[in-house]
């Protein structure tokens, strides 16, 4: 991972996730390459990243966002404009009568769902794309909650389910079977979407790749990715779409953490004001062990600690870590890769502060705090 070589912890609130910005315009730079090497566009996944006092510089590369719920949609309609793209496993009524005005294109999950509120979209004011997401029943995810092919996925139509359907109306297909991964396995999807679902490709006009290309990582295939969108557009003439969320905010930004205490055991405990379970949702759920700058792993330098979250949840654990020096109380940690899926998923769980938000630009050595939270951040959300 990047670290963020002039960037001094103790500028900012702690906690506090600090986006590098420009670590983030390199990601931007690599990935709007791959637009104009293919033509093809390229959304910013709400779901991974949604840092909107950001989008000023990130519309600039991309062609808008998309979105899975109404709020993501009016964020992406507000705040970074371009066009904005909606796929959900279902939406109610009151759902699509607020997505009508934001949306320009909106997947259903099942031919049901699309039968359900066809009517309502074609009668709409603004003209809006339908697409279906479709299932290739093939994924080389290895996280089974994170594999939205698995035999019992609710995610998309099968090609078995699709056979003999009307798609008069839809316009496209939307696959998403990726997470973290390189141009090699999108090959091999589209292989397996081409031999169950190119029988009704004539009659659309663009097809999405989803997300889960790891586009702005440094051993990514940029040159293969281009090779496949570029061929399959040749082959079809459909308008390519990729929708990156993680790939955006890889390796830009971190979370500033304090030392509050260390518990003299065995195996020594240093207590955090951040939280795995409220802060970084992802170290339990993928699970996974953030790097911290300067430390090893366990046993690698002299002194290994325990480093735990501040809830009263006993698994509140990041993980273990070794360092040269004792951990001392009031010492600043820096956890690294920490935009991607942190503030999109944090929460007020035991009424933990939630870590401020900032930016740093290394143009200038310039920190600002964009927002910290109080007591009203949590009060609000409860009744």
């Amino acid at each position: 991972m990047t670290s963020l070589p002039t960037f001094d912890p103790a500028r900012v609130p702690s906690p506090c996730y600090v986006c590098d910005l420009g670590l983030l315009r390199k990601n931007l730079e690599v990935i709007a390459g791959v637009r104009q090497r293919t033509g093809c566009k390229i959304l910013l996944a709400l779901k991974g990243f949604a840092m909107f006092s950001t989008f000023p510089l990130v519309s600039r590369f991309l062609q808008g966002t998309c979105a899975s719920s109404v709020h993501e949609a009016r964020l992406g309609r507000e705040e970074f404009g371009g066009e904005v793209h909606v796929y959900a496993p279902a939406y109610s009524e009151k759902d699509m009568d607020e997505l009508l005005p934001l949306a320009d294109h909106i997947s259903f999950n099942s031919i049901k769902q699309w039968r359900r509120h066809r009517n309502k979209v074609q009668q709409g004011r603004r003209p809006v794309r339908c697409g279906l997401r479709i299932n290739p029943e093939y994924s080389e995810v290895k996280v089974a909650l994170y594999n939205p092919c698995s035999p019992d996925s609710r995610l998309g139509i099968r090609a078995a389910e699709l056979r003999g359907s009307d798609l008069a109306g839809i316009s496209g297909l939307h696959f998403h079977t990726m997470c973290e991964q390189n141009s090699d396995t999108l090959e091999r999807t589209l292989a397996e979407v081409e031999k169950k679902f190119a029988q009704y490709f004539s009659g659309l006009q663009w097809i999405n790749f989803g997300g889960g290309h790891h586009i702005s990582r440094s051993d990514y295939d940029v040159d293969r990715l281009c090779r496949i969108i570029n061929s399959f557009q040749e082959r079809y003439g459909l308008e390519v779409y990729l929708e990156p969320g993680e790939a955006i905010a890889l390796g830009a930004g971190v979370l500033v953490a304090t030392v509050l205490d260390v518990i003299g055991r065995d195996n020594p405990i240093a207590v955090l004001d951040t939280s795995a379970a409220a802060h970084m949702p992802d170290v339990l759920e993928m699970p996974y062990r953030p790097e911290v700058i300067g430390a090893g792993q366990p046993g690698e330098k002299e002194h290994t600690y325990q480093l735990a979250g501040l809830s009263c949840l006993a698994g509140d654990v990041i993980g273990s870590y070794s360092f040269d020096v004792p951990l001392a109380e009031g010492q600043r940690l820096v956890f690294l890769d920490m935009l991607h899926y942190t503030m999109v998923k944090n929460n007020t769980f035991n009424g933990v502060r939630l870590p401020a938000i900032a930016t740093y630009e290394p143009d200038g050595d310039t920190v600002t705090v964009i927002r910290e939270f109080g007591y009203d951040d949590y009060r609000s959300r409860l009744s």
